[in-house]
């Protein structure tokens, strides 16, 4: 069985905000399998994709969190560590670049050092570019900031590629997610 797991804050006041773009990759692949979300044996919400033998979930542990229920569902599950793709916000990343990677650090990303903290940094994580945004505002208050009207295009493209990133992810590996995401948007590289 392989574990996706979005990062992201519960409840209404975070939805659409840069930090959540996790939640938005597990929505996504929960709407194209026609999966329902339930209540999971960890403080999370899942969607079993049982045709393919995947779990998708969204912690609902807040970011800083969120190893917790990562933890949890892996123990639960019985889940080897390298069946686990973590998708995550990355600041460091121009808004809709994509950046997977086998294994690795936190590279100052809260809800990874947390996952890190309860399952070791032998996972795969999928990075999804939000841009750094004005260098003199709070980081904080970027990534917890709704996308602008003129983004809405590259987020939406972001979301669909990471989520087709995922689904290569079960069929074929992280390798094969790097080999063909790693190298820019297809759409706008010639």
């Amino acid at each position: 069985m392989k574990l996706i797991v979005g990062l992201g804050n519960p409840g209404p006041k975070y939805a659409g905000t840069r930090h959540n773009v996790g939640f938005a990759v597990i929505d996504e692949a929960a709407r194209r399998e026609s999966a329902s979300f339930e209540t999971a044996p960890a403080d999370a919400l899942m969607a079993r994709v049982r045709s393919r033998d995947v779990l998708l979930a969204k912690p609902m542990t807040f970011m800083n969190e969120s190893g917790q229920a990562v933890g949890e569902l892996l123990r639960y599950f019985k889940i080897d560590v390298a069946d686990l793709l973590v998708v995550v916000d990355e600041v460091q990343l121009p808004l809709g670049k994509l950046r997977a990677r086998a294994r690795g650090s936190a590279g100052g990303h809260n809800g990874l050092k947390s996952v890190i903290q309860h399952v070791g940094d032998e996972f795969a994580r999928l990075r999804l570019g939000v841009g750094r945004g004005d260098a003199r505002r709070d980081l904080a208050d970027h990534v917890l900031a709704r996308f602008e009207k003129d983004e809405a295009a590259d987020v939406e493209r972001m979301i669909e590629r990471a989520t087709d990133a995922s689904d290569l992810f079960v069929t074929g590996g992280i390798a094969a997610v790097m080999n063909q995401f790693n190298g820019g948007d297809p759409a706008t590289t010639e």
